[in-house]
């Protein structure tokens, strides 16, 4: 394959590739087979540097940028793997909150693209291994690795970590990980590694006896997270979970990669802003107050819906999902709005606006569809007061698509 352009490049990994994003369940391997393969191909990659490695229902992207900012702010150099991306395919790959360079993603493509007929990897597994190429290149301090679904199968699950967090365990992608909790909880214990620390977040009862049962097996030593409340600019109870989660890991691996308090302090201040988060509770305007957020999980909205609550405004609701999501068990989480507005994901997944609509329509909440984002906001524009709110959720598609207008400057309610 020849790839010239950076937008060649994405073309080829976005249409050519199995991407779960776009497809769904049939772009997910049921095996490590093909990242050892492409790994084994390119040197491996992984083993040059340290790592964390962070599974969990919820949880897991906040706590990887919690640890990202941390640990930048003690001044180490800090890879950051997580996914999906919202805007900008870099944003899979970063070094201190910066992107990895559009070069770097053209030349490992070019340079694997010989395995790709052979391995046949897909879209995951390939940035799976960009990641871990680039973070070895730059020589990272530490890496910070976000599985992308589940954890025993997941392609980043070749890694050998200083330390683990299992952050949630909640009802997410039941069609590949299981129908229960306890199933579920297996499927993320598969990270744990021989004789690595383990730290496990706000876990109930039943799944949190598999995670301990696991623990034993691999001797694995198990910590819980910090129960403490920290000053953060990240908004929401359920953050300061996961800040726990990251400081207990931070006190574990102190001997390897020592921190100061103070510095760490600091960085909680300013996650954000550190390390480059985006997509989690963003204020994309403040008058009237326009709020994003990526989760999409029943146990995500009941976060969302419990933050909703607290701001105590009025609330108008843009919303998107994708065809698999039972919002059966959504919709009874969001507390009562004065509209809802709903689009179509842009991807092949994407639930119809008219049938998200009627789903509403059957819990007795009346709704409009729209064609697209643009028509929704034009529309919204003339119901929102300034002393009200707009909440756009349900997918991570939406918020990207909110991103991108916020960034072109024509999102302005």
């Amino acid at each position: 394959m020849l790839t010239v352009t950076y937008e060649q490049t994405l073309d080829y990994l976005y249409t050519k590739l199995p991407m779960y994003q776009r497809i769904g369940t049939v772009a997910f391997k049921k095996d490590l087979t093909n990242i050892i393969k492409l790994c084994d191909a390119i040197g491996n990659p992984q083993r040059d540097f340290k790592s964390i490695h962070i599974a969990g229902t919820n949880g897991k992207g906040s706590t990887s940028h919690i640890l990202s900012a941390v640990y930048q702010e003690n001044g180490y150099k800090v890879g950051l793997y997580t996914s999906p991306h919202l805007v900008d395919f870099r944003e899979r790959i970063k070094i201190n909150g910066q992107l990895c360079s559009e070069e770097f993603v053209i030349s490992f493509v070019q340079q694997i693209s010989e395995y790709v007929d052979e391995i046949s990897p897909s879209f995951f597994e390939i940035t799976v291994a960009m990641a871990f190429a680039y973070f070895a290149e730059k020589k990272v301090d530490i890496a910070i690795i976000e599985t992308g679904l589940g954890g025993r199968l997941d392609s980043t699950n070749i890694i050998h970590p200083i330390a683990s967090i299992i952050t949630s365990i909640g009802y997410d992608h039941v069609d590949m990980l299981g129908d229960t909790l306890e199933k579920i909880a297996t499927e993320k214990a598969g990270i744990i590694k021989t004789i690595t620390p383990l730290v496990v977040g706000n876990i109930a009862l039943e799944p949190m006896e598999v995670i301990t049962n696991k623990a034993k097996e691999m001797n694995a030593p198990l910590h819980s997270y910090l129960h403490k409340t920290f000053e953060t600019d990240l908004a929401g109870e359920h953050q300061q979970w996961n800040i726990g989660c990251a400081l207990r890991c931070v006190e574990l691996a102190n001997k390897i990669l020592p921190t100061e308090d103070k510095n760490n302090r600091e960085a909680l201040k300013h996650v954000r802003k550190i390390s480059n988060f985006v997509g989690r509770w963003q204020i994309l305007q403040r008058t009237p107050l326009v709020i994003c957020d990526v989760g999409h999980n029943e146990e995500g909205f009941r976060l969302i819906a419990q933050q909703l609550k607290e701001l105590n405004k009025p609330i108008h609701y843009l919303l998107g999902f994708v065809s698999d999501k039972d919002l059966d068990k959504i919709i009874p989480l969001l507390p009562s709005g004065q509209s809802y507005h709903f689009v179509k994901p842009c991807v092949i997944r994407g639930m119809n606006a008219e049938l998200a609509q009627e789903k509403f329509v059957s819990h007795q909440i009346d709704g409009q569809a729209h064609g697209s984002m643009s028509d929704a906001l034009a529309v919204i524009k003339k119901e929102l007061a300034d002393d009200e709110l707009l909440f756009i959720g349900g997918s991570n598609f939406v918020v990207a698509d909110a991103l991108l207008l916020e960034q072109e400057g024509q999102l302005k309610l």
